[in-house]
């Protein structure tokens, strides 16, 4: 169960580190890194603040993946199943906001 620990939180600590760049405005629109749809690829003016927004909402939810990765693996007597199903479910709910909170975002614009 270590390693799924470990593959849990080095994957929201990766994402974490992907979401600076967003959030500093040093993505420039691309097909492969960023809040790729077609109305910020379209225009630039767009790109940057929802890339920026969507960025900061990355930043939390990899975050709390990466921390729930580790706190819920010190539950007592967890098992490999229910460990990886209660972080999957924490992903779920924190992207999925993530997610809403950005295309809404995006639909303000």
């Amino acid at each position: 169960m270590i390693i799924l620990m470990i593959m849990f939180l080095s994957s929201g600590l990766l994402l974490a580190a992907l979401s600076v760049p967003m959030i500093m405005g040093k993505i420039p629109p691309n097909g492969f890194y960023g809040f790729r749809v077609k109305k910020t690829m379209e225009n630039p003016k767009i790109w940057y603040p929802v890339n920026s927004y969507s960025g900061k909402w990355l930043l939390v939810a990899s975050m709390v993946q990466a921390v729930a990765a580790v706190a819920i693996y010190f539950i007592p007597g967890i098992s490999l199943d229910v460990y990886a199903y209660a972080v999957l479910a924490v992903w779920a709910v924190v992207f999925g906001t993530a997610l809403a909170a950005s295309i809404r975002y995006l639909n303000s614009k």
